[in-house]
């Protein structure tokens, strides 16, 4: 599965990236207000840290306005991935830019059937968001495995599977073993992805037990 970070934070993406785990980013209006920095300069700067994909977002809500924006996004670098709602001219904006050979994220997924739509449209990516299904008491786990079936029906389709709004450690786990292709994770869910306190409990005791043998290695 890869792993894409959910921020616009340069600092925080530069950080990750040198781990080289990170295989792409995803950000969206909200994460680049909170950038505090003109769109356009934070997504050209994000490109030059990470090869893999990163999402900007369109603004527009007619497809013809989406289509004008995403093309002058995916000006910025060739790893650009337009990100659009799905919504029917989100899927409209969607068929030209990929016709057009851009990548495109089809956003706010929250049904199997607007996934199959996106993967239609020819969505590079398709992205269910699984918190804020939770946060109103649905399973969004639940949509993840029924896009998983949908897409793995038909072979044909080559939307790749894109996890989002994930809150927990066990999010990324579930998506995983659900079958996702991409996980897009918030920094501080992937900083917590290493932690387990028998890891910790663990390392205290080789680092103990190695330093009463009075030895050194280098």
């Amino acid at each position: 599965m890869k792993f894409f970070v959910d921020t616009a934070d340069v600092a925080e993406i530069r950080t990750l990236a040198e781990t080289g785990l990170l295989d792409g980013v995803t950000t969206n209006p909200s994460l680049v207000m909170k950038a505090g920095r003109p769109m356009l300069d934070v997504i050209a700067e994000i490109c030059e840290i990470v090869p893999g994909p990163v999402s900007a977002e369109v603004a527009a809500t007619d497809a013809e306005e989406m289509i004008a924006e995403g093309r002058k996004l995916a000006k910025i670098a060739s790893n650009v991935t337009v990100k659009v709602p799905l919504t029917w001219d989100g899927l409209k904006a969607c068929r030209t830019l990929s016709d057009e050979g851009t990548m495109v994220n089809v956003t706010l997924c929250f049904s199997a059937v607007q996934a199959l739509l996106a993967a239609k449209a020819g969505a590079t990516f398709v992205s269910p968001f699984i918190g804020r299904l939770d946060d109103i008491g649905l399973d969004g786990m639940q949509l993840i495995q029924e896009i998983r079936t949908v897409f793995d029906n038909y072979p044909a389709l080559e939307t790749e599977l894109l996890a989002a709004s994930l809150r927990t450690s066990n999010h990324v786990r579930d998506c995983a073993l659900a079958g996702a292709d991409v996980a897009t994770i918030p920094p501080a869910i992937i900083h917590k992805l290493v932690e387990h306190p028998l890891t910790d409990k663990g390392l205290s005791q080789f680092l103990a037990d190695w330093k009463a043998t009075g030895q050194t290695i280098l």
